[in-house]
């Protein structure tokens, strides 16, 4: 199953905007959603405090402020790759 990490803030409209349209995403695609705060992480924090939110498709971004849903799809819908996917 792909994995989705979505990193954000606490706060962050724009985040919550991005966690609601991935989970009515998961509705008609099977993903496991991991939402991480990049406040935990000094170094998540310093990449991505003003790109949030990101959205990763098994460990490759694919899409920041403004989110692309179709570019979410267009991953989660991509043959596995032998690096790319668990």
């Amino acid at each position: 199953m792909p994995e989705v990490v979505l990193y954000g803030q606490p706060g962050c409209h724009l985040c919550e905007d991005a966690e609601a349209a991935l989970e009515a995403l998961r509705r008609s695609r099977p993903f496991a959603l991991r939402v991480v705060d990049i406040n935990s992480d000094d170094d998540l924090a310093r990449r991505y405090v003003f790109e949030i939110p990101v959205i990763e498709v098994d460990g490759a971004v694919v899409t920041r402020a403004p989110v692309d849903l179709r570019a979410v799809t267009a991953a989660l819908d991509a043959p596995a790759s032998t690096e790319g996917r668990r």
